[in-house]
């Protein structure tokens, strides 16, 4: 094992992740007026309505199969009656669909943001540091799915013998970056681009992620604050005589 490898399959992860840990408490003890999505639904709309469910929906299904791939040991599945071939065909065509959703709504949202003129005068560099950290991981998985799960050898790449082992040696501490060896490239590229994302994390818009909008479902649309009541309403007549409210 070369120093390389170690690097890229132990140092990077655990850099990456400790970088993603102390970046969102210091980002939540500093700034927490600006954790945040920033949402810039006043500037568009239209299309926000139809890409953003279709984005947020679609990488939430893609993370659930991420979990449950690499979390759930394939003796597991195979202990409940699940075969090798079944899973693969539920988990690609499962991912398929919602990695569908994850593009559309993502180029949507990208759209958006950089060809309507009010919504990309409201980007700033984080943002675009964002996306490009967003969409790098989420193309290199989509182009490992296909070449390797859909057109690729019959039953295609079984990750669950070598990346999913590794990932969870990882918190285990007890690393094997071996196991990571004979992992094809494009699988190889899409989980360094994913732990550059989690490194850049806590420093853009996607803390929000770590917000749990438990009251959200009974908010209302708009929050009104009430009006104190100790306050009295200025008398209108007198409004406007001398160029100025009443002191």
């Amino acid at each position: 094992m070369n120093a390389l490898s170690l690097f890229l399959w132990v140092g990077v992860p655990y850099l990456s992740l400790a970088i993603m840990v102390v970046g969102l408490i210091w980002r939540y003890k500093s700034d927490q007026y600006g954790w945040t999505s920033k949402s810039s639904q006043l500037q568009e709309s239209f299309i926000l309505r139809a890409a953003s469910p279709l984005f947020h929906f679609g990488i939430i299904f893609v993370g659930l199969g991420h979990l449950m791939g690499l979390a759930v040991p394939d003796s597991w599945t195979s202990a409940v009656g699940v075969s090798a071939h079944a899973y693969h065909l539920v988990a690609t065509i499962g991912g398929s669909i919602a990695a569908l959703m994850t593009l559309v709504g993502m180029f949507g949202l990208l759209y958006r943001r950089f060809v309507t003129k009010a919504v990309r005068f409201a980007n700033t560099k984080r943002d675009v540091v964002a996306w490009v950290f967003l969409a790098i991981p989420i193309l290199l998985g989509t182009w490992a799915t296909l070449r390797q799960q859909i057109f690729g050898a019959s039953g295609g790449y079984d990750y669950r013998q070598t990346i999913s082992p590794w990932l969870r040696s990882l918190f285990y501490f007890q690393p094997q970056p071996e196991l990571m060896q004979a992992v094809p490239i494009e699988f190889k590229l899409h989980i360094l681009a994913a732990f550059l994302l989690f490194a850049i994390w806590p420093f853009t818009r996607l803390v929000h992620v770590f917000s749990a909008p438990v009251l959200y479902p009974t908010r209302p649309y708009i929050v009104y604050r009430a009006r104190d009541q100790r306050t009295k309403p200025a008398n209108r007549r007198n409004i406007g005589r001398s160029g100025s409210w009443p002191q």
